[in-house]
């Protein structure tokens, strides 16, 4: 193991995972969307991973009846490629598991092949593709799902 450390994300980490989603994305997420999910959206899970005393990465999920639908998850560019990412994603899909979920879904940039590949490594399969999902570029996603 690694020595990193997975727990549920409380309002106090929204603004070091807004960090984390801005160094992440193009098209962030705002600090508002965070509290929405945390404060209002009944079936939203959020976890974030620390590592050596830092927060270096977060992931959400949906949960509904016994679906899981990954939101997004990021690691702290600094922190990629030691494997924290696929720890944190093997402790969120544990932790749907453990509360029912029998499937897990996410979306994924077409171009985003790091990504893929941890998720296929992780079991996930291509299941279908959104086009122009991504609001910045117009980018398709790829649609990958795995049996929990």
């Amino acid at each position: 193991m690694s020595g990193m450390t997975v727990r549920l994300m409380t309002v106090d980490d929204v603004n070091e995972v807004y960090e984390i989603e801005k160094s992440s994305f193009t098209t962030p997420w705002t600090k508002q969307s965070f509290f929405n999910e945390l404060n209002n959206n009944y079936f939203a899970i959020y976890h974030v991973a620390e590592y050596e005393g830092k927060l270096v990465g977060y992931c959400g999920m949906w949960l509904v009846l016994d679906e899981s639908q990954i939101t997004n998850i990021a690691i702290l560019p600094e922190y990629r490629g030691r494997g924290l990412g696929e720890e944190l994603l093997v402790a969120v899909m544990n932790a749907a598991r453990k509360r029912g979920a029998s499937i897990m879904s996410l979306e994924v940039r077409v171009s985003n092949e790091p990504a893929q590949s941890l998720y296929k490594k992780l079991g996930f399969q291509p299941g279908g593709i959104r086009k122009n999902y991504y609001s910045d570029n117009q980018e398709d996603a790829l649609v990958m799902w795995v049996r929990l």
